[in-house]
């Protein structure tokens, strides 16, 4: 199976989530061999988009190098793994891919737009070989052996709004763009003011984000799906997976975990090089 990138460079531009400013970002094809890579245009640094150059895990994923950084890489990057590619340049002029709905699919739609191509080098998988666990209080995430790629997530919020839902997803382009790709964000009206006092959240709408108000979903008109809490997540768990470098064979298994939970499972799994091996896909 060949490396994929994208056929054409392809633009947009939209609000970011926590900086709250108009950012351009133009999606470029890739190197072969490259993985996908995030340049600050405005800064002139390039970040690898890897679970070793994460630098903060709260409210989004934000990856690093030096003083250069790129938060909440997550979404794009479901998007990216949910297409399958292996190689992209992502080329922003601020500190954020735009948010645009709150969801992966507005990426895999530009994603699509631009095309596939493929590379002559071969596409490389990483099979997991034993199980690897993380947890912290009440939350765990882990990666068991399987044949394919599955995600069984499990999440549980002391809101009417939410309460627990579990979903079960076999990876696939199809299964990815229907089932999850629409997900989108989610957040609570009352930690707003919190997070704007922490320079967060500026971006967020009720446009892009699903809002909960005690028991209810403020825009409740925007779902796409009656258990898109948990689906959204399962959306992040994919995009902090896909900063392992190559597609998993695994099954993950989340239990109200989140990016800081994900990022430390990507950190334990390499820490052994016997937990893995590297092949080539077929």
């Amino acid at each position: 199976m060949p490396r994929r990138t994208i056929a054409s460079e392809i633009s947009a531009t939209g609000t970011a989530l926590h900086a709250g400013t108009q950012i351009r970002m133009t999606l470029s094809p890739g190197v072969a061999g490259s993985g996908v890579v995030f340049r600050r245009a405005d800064l002139g640094r390039d970040i690898a988009a890897r679970y070793d150059r994460v630098t903060e895990t709260n409210l989004g994923t934000v990856i690093a190098d030096g003083e250069a950084s790129v938060g909440v890489v997550e979404h794009l990057m479901a998007a990216v793994a949910g297409a399958e590619i292996d190689d992209l340049l992502v080329t922003l002029d601020g500190p954020e891919p735009p948010i645009l709905d709150g969801d992966a699919l507005s990426f895999l739609v530009l994603l699509e737009r631009a095309g596939f191509a493929q590379h002559a080098a071969p596409r490389h998988a990483i099979k997991v070989l034993k199980r690897v666990d993380v947890t912290h209080k009440d939350a765990s995430a882990a990666l068991e052996p399987h044949d394919g790629l599955v995600y069984d997530m499990e999440i549980d919020f002391p809101t009417k709004a939410i309460g627990r839902q579990s979903f079960g997803f076999p990876f696939s382009r199809e299964g990815f763009r229907r089932d999850i790709a629409p997900a989108r964000t989610f957040g609570f009206v009352h930690e707003l003011e919190t997070l704007k006092k922490m320079n967060r959240g500026h971006g967020a709408s009720l446009d892009n984000t699903l809002a909960i108000e005690g028991d209810h979903v403020v825009n409740a008109q925007l779902m796409r799906f009656g258990d898109e809490f948990v689906r959204h997540k399962i959306l992040d768990a994919i995009g902090d997976m896909a900063l392992a470098g190559a597609p998993l064979i695994a099954r993950f298994r989340g239990r109200r975990s989140g990016h800081a939970l994900n990022n430390a499972l990507l950190k334990a799994l390499f820490a052994d090089r016997s937990n893995y091996s590297t092949i080539n896909l077929p």
